[in-house]
């Protein structure tokens, strides 16, 4: 009789279809595990682990996360294992989608009948992206205002807790437009622009010139807040130190760090490390 095994997951809602793929490839090499998946935001994610939830692997959208909310006393080691973009995702009916391109997306955006999301910048790596990508945009167009425009447009229920609930609203049309990665863009099928490289956050090359951006969230501790540069948009992957089943979650960070697993990736539009 094989003993049952647990494995509890906890990771950013953008990692839903990698995380569920590669679970699946493990529980069928491993009939007696039982693995349980969870998603939210990955700083709802980080911040619940810090309020005392025990899990036995954390996948989250932004490395940063585990060096300022999680290290040393959660984790003391992550693997980066894939990169994105910020993409503008839209649907087939989003207004203005026939015209817009790399250099009017913002005046579209503008526009009085036209909605757009984002998610919300303490709860999810994607909200606090898009700010850098807004205040990025109003350097490399030449817009001075064009940071405070777009965010006095995108206010309220126009701010979701995380990127895969935007990226659903998106496609049945609720929303124009959501500023998204790519990664959940390609599990949703939607529509998007591609924004130059130099705004979108994906090359580690202009390290220096994201930098520039910056966006300031709520701290470890209640009331602080600290300011965080723009960087190139990375994933990563730990197993915390108070896991309960250390052995199984190996398996699966073996398995998600593997060419199967980077397979995996690259099928959800991701970009293995």
């Amino acid at each position: 009789m094989s003993h049952q095994q647990n494995l509890k997951i906890l990771h950013a809602g953008a990692l839903r279809k990698p995380v569920a793929e590669c679970a699946k490839l493990l529980q069928d090499a491993r009939p007696e595990l039982k693995v349980e998946l969870e998603s939210y935001g990955s700083r709802a994610c980080a911040r619940q682990v810090r309020e005392g939830k025990v899990v036995d692997i954390l996948a989250l959208a932004d490395p940063l996360l585990f060096a300022e909310l999680l290290g040393p006393e959660y984790i003391d080691k992550y693997y980066i294992f894939a990169n994105d973009q910020i993409v503008l995702a839209f649907n087939e009916f989003s207004r203005g989608s026939g015209e817009i391109n790399a250099l009017n997306w913002f005046d579209i955006l503008l526009r009085e009948e036209v909605t757009y999301g984002r998610s919300n910048q303490h709860l999810d790596p994607c909200g606090y992206r898009t700010l850098m990508v807004w205040q990025l945009s109003e350097q490399y167009y030449g817009r001075p205002g064009l940071f405070n425009q777009l965010d006095q447009m995108c206010r309220g229920d126009l701010i979701y807790p995380k990127s895969y609930d935007l990226a659903s609203d998106v496609l049945v049309g609720k929303l124009d437009y959501g500023f998204e990665y790519l990664c959940v863009v390609n599990q949703f099928g939607l529509r998007y622009l591609t924004l130059p490289e130099k705004i979108n956050l994906s090359n580690p090359a202009y390290v220096n010139y994201y930098s520039q951006s910056t966006v300031s969230l709520q701290g470890k501790n209640s009331g602080e807040m600290i300011t965080i540069p723009g960087a190139p948009i990375e994933f990563a992957i730990a197993i915390p130190k108070n896991a309960e089943n250390p052995e199984p979650a190996k398996d699966f960070l073996d398995l998600i760090l593997s060419k199967q697993g980077q397979q995996i990736l690259e099928e959800c539009g991701l970009i293995p490390y």
